[in-house]
C-alpha cells in the first residue's frame, strides 16, 4: 500500500515577475500539475545577477545569436497563469550583512521544503539553512549577467567532446553545494543554441529529481567539483567566431547539396567473429556501400541455418529511408530486396522472435508511434501487427525479456522546440509484441545525456551478464562512437547501469563516426561514418 505523503512546499527563486524564458515556464508548468508538489510562491530576488558582468560586446554577440541561432516558438503554459500566482518580493540585504532576516522569516512562515534558483546570486545562508531540501539550482544559471549568458561557450572554444549539465544543491547553515545529478550533451554548431537545447533538457532532468525526492523523501547529493566558467574574453570572442563562421559555411554548403538531391551521410558496416563482450571491430572486414543502397543500423538475424542483415537503407540525397535485407555468404552480402517500405522514414529493423513468430520493431519516430511489424513470408512480406506510444516521438526501441517479464527500451523526445532522440532513455515492462498493457518506469528518463542514453542495438544477456549498447554522441558529431553498457540492476522502480567499454572511430582508417552493434550465431556487425 502506498504511503500518502503531503506534498512537497516549493518556490521559485527568480530575478523578475513576467517575461520567463521558455525552460522557466515549462518548469512552472509541470510543478503545478503534479500532485506530488506545491508551488507555493515565486520569490522575487531585488538583486538577481549581484556582480556578474560580461563585456558589452559579449553582450550584443550573445543577443544576436540567440535572435539568429536559438530562436524558438514560445511556450504556451497550461496549468501557471501569473495573474493567479503568488508573488513574494525580497528585500535587498544592507551593505556588509551576514544574513536577511526577511527572507528566513519569509521561508519559515509559508512553510517552504525547497527553493529552486534560476538566478546567479541565491538566498542567504540562514534562510538556506532553514529549508528541509535546501536550494537547488543548474550551473547554466550561475553562468549569466543581466545581459547575457555565457554558458557552453568554452566547451565550444575549447572544442570539447560534450557540454555537462549538473543540477545541484545548497544546503545547511552553511549552504554547501553538493551535486544532485549531472548528464553531458553533444555541442551544437552555436553555442546559443546549444544551451537553449540544453535548457530544455533540463526540465526533464529537474522533473525526474523531483520525483525521485517525492517518493523517497531523501535528498542523496554527492560531491560537487565544478567551477562557474567566466564570460569569454575578446580574445575568445575572436576564436570563437571564427568556428562559427566555418561551421555555418559548412552548413550552408550542406543544405546546398541536399537541395541538389546529393550529401547524404554515408556510412560502411564491418562484420566479424565475436560477442558482444569479446569482439575486435580491428579485425573485421568490411560490407561497403554500394550505389543506391547505403547501409546503416545493421540487425543480424538467424533462419533456418542462414544469417540475415537487415538494415536502413538509402541512396544518396533520398529524403526518407527504407529497410533492406540481404544474405550472408562467407562475410559478403547478397540483397535480397525490400523488406519494409512506409510513407515516413524507417531506420533501426529491431527483429526478433517470440515463440514461431518473427517481428521487427523499425525507428519510425515520424509516425509518432512504435510500430511492431509481423513477418508472414520471411524475409520480404510484413504486416502492422501492432503499436504503443501512440502520440510521442519515440525512436531507436528494443524489446527485451529479462528476469520472467518483457521490457521496452526506448528513446522518447521530450520536447517544446528541439526534438532530439540522443539525450533520453525510456524503460516500460509491457506485455510483449502486443503492447497492449505499457506500465512506465518509475524514474523515467532512466538514463540522460547524449553521450550514453540512445539505444545502438539489441539488448544481450551473457553467463548471467545483461548489455545495452549505446550511442556515444561527441566531438559535434551524431554517431561518433559506441559504449558497451552494463545493466546491473533493472525493476520498474530502480535501473543502473555502467559502460564498460568505449569504441572510438578509430578501429579502421578513415572513420569520422561509428554507432550500432548486433550480433548472432557467432558473427557481429558494426556500422561506421565515413562523412558527416
Amino acid at each position: 500500500m502506498d504511503i500518502v505523503r503531503p506534498p512537497i512546499r516549493i518556490a521559485i527563486l527568480a530575478g523578475r515577475r513576467d517575461g520567463f524564458e521558455n525552460w522557466e515556464l515549462m518548469v512552472f508548468d509541470r510543478i503545478l500539475s503534479d500532485p506530488r508538489f506545491l508551488l507555493v510562491t515565486i520569490l522575487v530576488h531585488p538583486d538577481p545577477f549581484g556582480d556578474r558582468r560580461a563585456s558589452s560586446l559579449f553582450g550584443l554577440q550573445s543577443r544576436m545569436e540567440r535572435k539568429a541561432l536559438a530562436r524558438q516558438g514560445k511556450y504556451a503554459p497550461i496549468s501557471f497563469d501569473p495573474a493567479q500566482q503568488r508573488f513574494d518580493d525580497l528585500k535587498p540585504m544592507a551593505a556588509g550583512a551576514r544574513g536577511n532576516t526577511q527572507a528566513q522569516a519569509l521561508v519559515g512562515k509559508i512553510g517552504l521544503d525547497m527553493v529552486i534558483r534560476l538566478t546567479p546570486q541565491g538566498l542567504p545562508g540562514d534562510a538556506v539553512g532553514s529549508l528541509s531540501y535546501g536550494e537547488w539550482a543548474f550551473t547554466f544559471s550561475d553562468q549569466r549577467s543581466e545581459r547575457a549568458d555565457w554558458y557552453g561557450y568554452s566547451d565550444v572554444i575549447e572544442k570539447k567532446p560534450a557540454t555537462k549539465l549538473t543540477l545541484y544543491a545548497r544546503q545547511g547553515n552553511d549552504a554547501k553545494a553538493a551535486q544532485i545529478s549531472s548528464a553531458s550533451f553533444n555541442l551544437k554548431i552555436s553555442a546559443a543554441r546549444n544551451t537553449a537545447f540544453i535548457k530544455e533538457r533540463a526540465v526533464t532532468l529537474l522533473m525526474r529529481e523531483l520525483g525521485r525526492l517525492a517518493d523517497t523523501r531523501q535528498l542523496v547529493t554527492a560531491p560537487l567539483s565544478e567551477q562557474v566558467a567566466r564570460p569569454p574574453s575578446l580574445f575568445d570572442l575572436a576564436r570563437y567566431a571564427g568556428g562559427l563562421s566555418n561551421h555555418l559555411a559548412s552548413r550552408v554548403a550542406k543544405a546546398a547539396r541536399a537541395k541538389a538531391r546529393s550529401g547524404s551521410a554515408v556510412w560502411t558496416l564491418y562484420t566479424g567473429q565475436g560477442r558482444i563482450d569479446e569482439f575486435d571491430p580491428t579485425q573485421s572486414v568490411e560490407i561497403p556501400p554500394i550505389a543506391g543502397d547505403i547501409k546503416a543500423d545493421p540487425f543480424l538475424f538467424q533462419h533456418e541455418g542462414e544469417c540475415y542483415l537487415f538494415y536502413e537503407a538509402y541512396a544518396d540525397g533520398d529524403a526518407k529511408a527504407h529497410i533492406s535485407v540481404g544474405r550472408f555468404n562467407g562475410d559478403k552480402v547478397e540483397p535480397l530486396g525490400v523488406a519494409l517500405d512506409c510513407d515516413h522514414h524507417l531506420s533501426y529493423p529491431f527483429i526478433f522472435r517470440d515463440g514461431e513468430d518473427i517481428f521487427m520493431m523499425p525507428e519510425a519516430h515520424q509516425s509518432r508511434r512504435i510500430e511492431i511489424w509481423r513477418c508472414v513470408d520471411f524475409p520480404l512480406k510484413w504486416e502492422l501487427y501492432s503499436t504503443g506510444l501512440e502520440g510521442l516521438s519515440a525512436a531507436d526501441s528494443i524489446l527485451t525479456q529479462y528476469a520472467g517479464k518483457w521490457w521496452l527500451f526506448t528513446n522518447v523526445s521530450d520536447f517544446h522546440a528541439y526534438e532530439d532522440h540522443c539525450s533520453e532513455l525510456y524503460v516500460f515492462e509491457v506485455d510483449g509484441p502486443k503492447l497492449d498493457h505499457v506500465t512506465p518506469h518509475k524514474r523515467n528518463p532512466v538514463v540522460m545525456g547524449s553521450t550514453v542514453a540512445r539505444n545502438a542495438g539489441r539488448i544481450f544477456e551473457r553467463n548471467g551478464r545483461l548489455f545495452r549498447p549505446s550511442q556515444r554522441n561527441a566531438h559535434g558529431i551524431y554517431g561518433y562512437g559506441l559504449n558497451i553498457m552494463e545493466i546491473e540492476q533493472l525493476d520498474l522502480e530502480n535501473y543502473e547501469e555502467t559502460c564498460i567499454r568505449t569504441i572510438a572511430p578509430d578501429f579502421k582508417s578513415g572513420l569520422l563516426g561509428c554507432h550500432h552493434f548486433d550480433a548472432a550465431g557467432g558473427r557481429y556487425v558494426v556500422d561506421a561514418r565515413l562523412t558527416i
